[in-house]
């Protein structure tokens, strides 16, 4: 069964269009409780701060509830701490109401199983072949009962301290925090105040339409400036619904998501903890793998994706995963991406290293690398085609063993990707321009 809704990560989309409606929304309850929930059961729902939140909110409960499933309403918090939730509170299923790093006017719904995990291909098929049936209504004595629960995101933080390392905490540490006016703004001061850090807040103060706007992961120049202007030790910058982070170090420089992998890693290994290969993606900086492989870790390149990067985890035994885009996974600590946890990974090495953020990242050199989106008029495998090919071919041995090429199309756009990577950067900036041509001519 082929998916027509969701996505690489549940069903998202511009508020009022495709669908993101509130008429899609009941009908998907409706739908993914007659499948995830047939007997009845529970769902945990949170949300991060848009505006459209609070219907897709009122929506989804009506849908569960009158399908027969009782809903624990959480309100803003993580994604990663809906995943926690959910198995904490022994739900049959969780959903988050969340479009991430995108802007405001977007929104969207996932899923999680009573793991904690994302559901399966297989799963999500069936919820949309369920959709094609009309909303079921049960009789009053089989509805649902709808509670709030939002006090009990004390939990959540009481499990993000919990991955610190015994007798670490964060005191005599000053840390910028930005939560990009998302779900974390609550948790993530918190959390870090109650280990002792001394915080300065900034992102923290949603009004529904200012999510990732000019803040957080996706926009670290305001923490780039408040770092050194505050003289803090570290920043630390989520993305809207706190799966993802990136770090400044005192001097205000970004420190990226391949670069937190590898402070993760050495610390690991160092200690005797690090299993398995370390993942990541084939967009995954030249430099982490060099790095990696000079101190004697194992890399592996997944797709580019979160689902793709866990599966080849557990199909290698490793522990340790993640993407430039500051999404890391400690399978260690917890069964999902989660920027709070992965961040206190990273402040806690500081405190027991006493060295800087700067220090730590500084033996990982990431090779410049350039990244252009080619419009097409239909997408196309680049693979396929003699004359791209023969161009791929052309740069590689230009670049040889210090550069990487990428080709690949793009799953949501008609946008062909093309990445080039190497030592020298005006080299690599001409590489990719040459390929890029090389990709039009072929679309014609």
């Amino acid at each position: 069964m082929s998916r027509k809704y969701f996505g690489t990560d549940g069903v998202r989309g511009r508020v009022g269009e495709d669908a993101m409606t509130v008429d899609f929304a009941l009908r998907l309850a409706s739908a993914a409780g007659r499948v995830l929930a047939p007997e009845g059961g529970t769902v945990l729902i949170g949300k991060d701060t848009r505006l459209s939140g609070y219907m897709f909110e009122s929506a989804l409960e009506a849908g569960f509830v009158a399908s027969g499933v009782n809903v624990m309403l959480m309100g803003p918090l993580p994604t990663p701490g809906i995943a926690y939730m959910t198995r904490r509170f022994e739900c049959d299923l969780g959903v988050v109401i969340s479009a991430s790093h995108n802007p405001y006017d977007d929104n969207g719904i996932k899923f999680f199983d009573d793991s904690g995990g994302k559901l399966s291909d297989e799963l999500e098929a069936r919820v949309e072949a369920e959709l094609e049936n009309p909303v079921v209504t049960r009789s009053s004595r089989s509805l649902g009962r709808a509670t709030r629960v939002d006090r009990s995101r004390v939990h959540y933080q009481d499990f993000c301290a919990s991955t610190m390392p015994e007798g670490v905490d964060l005191s005599g540490l000053k840390v910028v925090v930005d939560c990009a006016n998302g779900a974390a703004y609550k948790v993530g001061p918190r959390i870090l105040a109650d280990l002792g850090a001394e915080i300065v807040p900034i992102g923290c103060s949603p009004n529904g339409r200012n999510i990732n706007d000019g803040c957080g992961s996706l926009h670290p120049e305001l923490l780039q400036l408040t770092v050194p202007g505050v003289r803090a030790h570290v920043g630390l910058a989520l993305d809207g619904d706190g799966d993802r982070v990136v770090m400044v170090d005192h001097l205000g420089r970004i420190v990226d998501g391949d670069q937190i992998l590898y402070v993760i890693a050495q610390a690991r290994r160092q200690a005797g903890e690090l299993t398995g290969p370390v993942v990541g993606t084939v967009m995954s900086n030249l430099g982490l793998e060099i790095a990696l492989r000079e101190s004697g870790i194992d890399f592996r390149r997944a797709a580019v994706g979160d689902r793709y990067v866990l599966a080849l985890l557990r199909e290698a035994g490793g522990t340790l995963g993640g993407e430039a885009s500051g999404h890391i996974l400690c399978l260690d600590k917890t069964t999902t991406g989660d920027g709070l946890v992965s961040a206190l990974q990273v402040l806690a090495i500081m405190r027991q290293t006493g060295r800087s953020l700067a220090e730590l990242s500084a033996p990982m050199r990431k090779f410049p690398q350039v990244l252009l989106n080619v419009k097409v008029a239909e997408r196309f495998d680049p693979a396929e085609v003699p004359s791209v090919q023969n161009a791929v071919r052309r740069i590689e041995q230009r670049l040889g063993a210090e550069g990487r090429v990428v080709l690949r199309a793009s799953g949501t756009e008609p946008v062909i990707r093309v990445m080039v990577e190497g030592r020298d950067a005006g080299a690599t900036k001409a590489a990719a321009a040459e390929l890029a041509e090389a990709v039009r001519t072929a679309a014609g």
